[in-house]
């Protein structure tokens, strides 16, 4: 049986001149959820791609086999091929902050080094468990721009993330310019340090890393939190 989004969505009786609302139900879904639906399956299938071949194997034709629709529809979610990639850069980028985000909420009354002990482990245990995503979040991507732009941009994200996070429990008169210097660079060093364990050259346990980078984080915490 076809897949249903080959069907026309043209409706000659419509008050808009012709196109069917975004709003009017067809097969028990409105044009808006479907078309969501479709940019969903673009993006799993170019992630599926990507976590087995490399972001360089993600290609229109392959993208569009995998999720089981057409050309058309490509263009009408993403002008490029980079926009896609950027896509499904940023749907794992959000996975991972997004788990971060609620540790940081749930432990909000925990000790400060607990917290950060254990973000530390959610990071390391995700690059241990799932190399292929590992492997878009680490990856340099040299040769596109707009991913290196992305790469570069989640790490301010990041630093931005671990700052707010921090509040409860910073010293008073904190400075907030050295607080977010240090910080950056410690997420940077941290970054730095899990893209070279995996890619093997860190010869370390997943639990030697969590130790070390503790340790370090704990001596930097000491200029700033109060518990």
């Amino acid at each position: 049986m076809a897949d249903d989004t080959s069907l026309s969505v043209a409706c000659p009786v419509c008050q808009d001149g012709g196109v069917r609302s975004q709003n009017k139900r067809w097969g028990g879904r409105t044009g808006a959820e479907r078309r969501a639906e479709r940019r969903q399956r673009f993006i799993e299938a170019a992630t599926e791609i990507w976590t087995e071949n490399g972001w360089a194997a993600v290609t229109m034709r392959g993208v569009c086999a995998t999720a089981g629709l057409n050309d058309r529809y490509f263009y009408e979610e993403f002008k490029t091929r980079d926009d896609l990639l950027v896509a499904a850069w940023d749907g794992v980028r959000s996975e991972v902050l997004g788990e971060l985000s609620t540790l940081f909420n749930e432990r909000i009354d925990r000790p400060a080094m607990e917290t950060i002990t254990a973000a530390i482990a959610i990071v390391v245990d995700r690059i241990a468990s799932d190399p292929g995503q590992a492997s878009i979040l680490l990856a340099h991507h040299v040769g596109s721009s707009p991913l290196q732009d992305r790469r570069a941009l989640a790490l301010q994200d990041a630093t931005q993330l671990v700052v707010e996070a921090s509040r409860p429990h910073l010293l008073d008169d904190v400075d907030e310019a050295a607080l977010r210097m240090d910080t950056l660079v410690a997420v940077g060093g941290f970054v730095e340090v899990i893209t070279a364990w995996h890619s093997g050259l860190l010869d370390v346990s997943k639990d030697e890393v969590i130790v070390h980078t503790s340790r370090l984080a704990e001596i930097l915490a000491q200029r700033y939190l109060a518990d």
